[in-house]
Formats: C-alpha cells, structure tokens, sequence
C-alpha cells in the first residue's frame, strides 16, 4: 500500500468518523437544566448530582442500549430505538437534547414519534454529552 492510498483510506475513515468538540467542564456546568429531571450516579452507586427522578438516571449513559435503566418508565417512541439495538454515544446525546422528537422521528421512521423530554437544548449538548462521557 503507498503512502497516497494509506492517506486517502485515513482522510476517508476521518470524514466517516464524527469528532465531537465537547468540553467536559461546560458541560457539568450546562448540566444544571438538566438535573431538574435527571441525576447522575456512578456505576458504584456514588451520587454525582443529586436531581429529579422525572429522566432516567445518566451515569454511564455513554456506551449504555437507549432506553436500558431498568425500572424506568421509557415512552414508546425511545423504547423502539432501543429495542433496535442502538447505543448512546456521545454524538447520539448531543443530537437528542437539540430537539428529543425529531431525534425520535428520524431514528425510528416515525412521523409521528413523540418524546417524554419536553426539553430542548439549543447549544451546549456537546459539551453536555463529553461530561457524560467522564462518568462511568
């Protein structure tokens, strides 16, 4: 393989390949819309923001089957993405909190997709999904 192919394949991989540009401390501080609905707790049980129970908790959100938190009370719409197997990542979270409907919409071919989260986040979702990221 030359060095033109080995190139070309990276450049291609890179375009394929979404980078978010998040920034983790502003996005523990953007997280403070959200806590009104949603607490944070680590895989160990350790409270990281104590907030509403009207979200599912999203400690370990990243990497985690959408609509997976057992014992929670997931709407249809999110549940049918999650039963197709999808999986939070950093790019889905700052997608969904733009806007959760048309998020749902698109992911299910649903025109009629409804969301629970009434919420809407104009900016800072990257920021709010690399904080994510940090908790495990």
């Amino acid at each position: 393989m030359t060095k033109f192919t080995l190139l070309t394949a990276f450049g291609a991989l890179m375009l394929a390949t979404p980078v978010l540009a998040g920034d983790p401390a502003a996005g523990e501080a953007e997280f403070k819309k959200c806590k009104a609905c949603h607490s944070i707790s680590a895989s160990d049980g350790t409270v990281i923001v104590k907030g509403g129970k009207t979200g599912p908790n999203l400690g370990g959100v990243i990497g985690r089957t959408v609509a997976s938190v057992a014992d929670f009370k997931y709407g249809e719409s999110i549940l049918a993405v999650g039963a197709s197997g999808a999986v939070w990542d950093e790019a889905a979270v700052a997608a969904y909190v733009v806007d959760p409907a048309t998020w749902l919409k698109d992911k299910t071919g649903d025109a009629a997709a409804k969301s629970k989260m009434s919420f809407k986040l104009a900016k800072g979702g990257e920021d709010v999904a690399a904080y994510l990221a940090t908790i495990q």
